[in-house]
């Protein structure tokens, strides 16, 4: 596959350039900004996509729906019937990360600072979900307003789940902080086992945690809506805000996760609606029920600025 199969639609507003794939599952290819010191070089937000792989774990980003992350059991129950899953990644035990990013999606610039892509998708490989999607993209000054929508056209209520995707380019000294009240540990594979305020060494959030070291593949629970990557090496931060936080629940309501790979040149933070495989977790957390016609949305509001100091 190349840059020709799944060609880059690209956004320059406000010394930034967003680069968009709607064919290859709406993903996005880049979120860079010049360099303030007059280099020609741009500097990676997201980490870029090489413009050939059309794996999507290589891309920048990607939205999560109609659900994130994991699903065990081969399947959910909703409403007293069974619905089956089957996996959707070559090397995973368990459907993931939903099925719109296996999807191409449609796009269009509504305004000279704004892209869309959508998706309409109906019980793709047999799922269960038959929704429309639209990603909304709008460059401002100093970063990026993002939001996913989904809206659910089938005759029976389902459960949903949105997050998204990014991945971080990480030098050696990257850090994290985000305020999270608990984290879900797994055992040998990333369904999670166990509920816990007693954090691992180098995993609590909230004290911050470098960006590089032993795996995290965890979701946390208590989020407070905000984050910030700090890059020392580069002189900047890039932070994380839901614009809709209270609305929306508070931190009881929010969750994000961390994949720290230990090794790569990246590692994801990635907002999400529900814990990894809520549908079969306790009062399933996080799922919102959608009547036909009813959606669910998730916004984020990104900003970059020089590191004090």
């Amino acid at each position: 596959m190349t840059e020709a199969t799944h060609p880059i639609v690209w956004l320059h507003h406000a010394n930034q350039h967003l680069g968009l794939v709607p064919t290859l599952g709406g993903s996005v290819a880049a979120w860079q900004v010049d360099d303030p010191r007059g280099s020609p070089e741009r500097i990676d937000l997201w980490r870029r996509w090489d413009g050939q792989t059309p794996d999507l774990y290589k891309l920048a980003s990607f939205a999560m729906v109609p659900w994130s992350n994991r699903i065990s059991g081969g399947g959910f129950s909703h409403g007293g019937q069974f619905h089956a899953m089957q996996p959707n990644r070559a090397g995973e035990p368990y459907p993931i990360h939903g099925d719109g990013w296996l999807q191409p999606w449609a796009i269009s610039q509504p305004a000279s600072d704004t892209l869309e892509m959508a998706l309409r998708s109906e019980r793709f490989d047999g799922n269960p979900y038959d929704y429309d999607c639209v990603q909304t993209f709008r460059l401002v000054d100093g970063g990026l307003d993002q939001s996913l929508r989904v809206r659910h056209l089938g005759t029976q209520p389902m459960p949903y789940g949105l997050g998204l995707h990014p991945w971080f380019p990480r030098t050696p000294s990257t850090h994290i902080t985000a305020p999270v009240e608990a984290v879900w540990l797994s055992g040998s594979d990333p369904i999670p086992t166990q509920h816990t305020m007693q954090f691992p060494e180098s995993w609590n959030l909230s004290e911050g945690i470098p960006a590089n070291g032993s795996l995290i593949d965890n979701a946390y629970t208590g989020w407070g809506g905000t984050a910030r990557i700090e890059w020392p090496e580069r002189g900047l931060q890039l932070t994380a805000r839901m614009p809709d936080f209270e609305r929306d629940g508070g931190a009881s309501e929010h969750y994000c996760l961390i994949y720290r790979p230990p090794q790569g040149a990246a590692f994801c933070f990635e907002p999400i609606t529900q814990p990894i495989d809520a549908f079969h977790q306790p009062g399933q957390p996080g799922l919102r029920t959608l009547a036909q016609g009813e959606s669910l949305e998730l916004k984020v509001q990104w900003r970059y600025e020089s590191l004090p100091g």
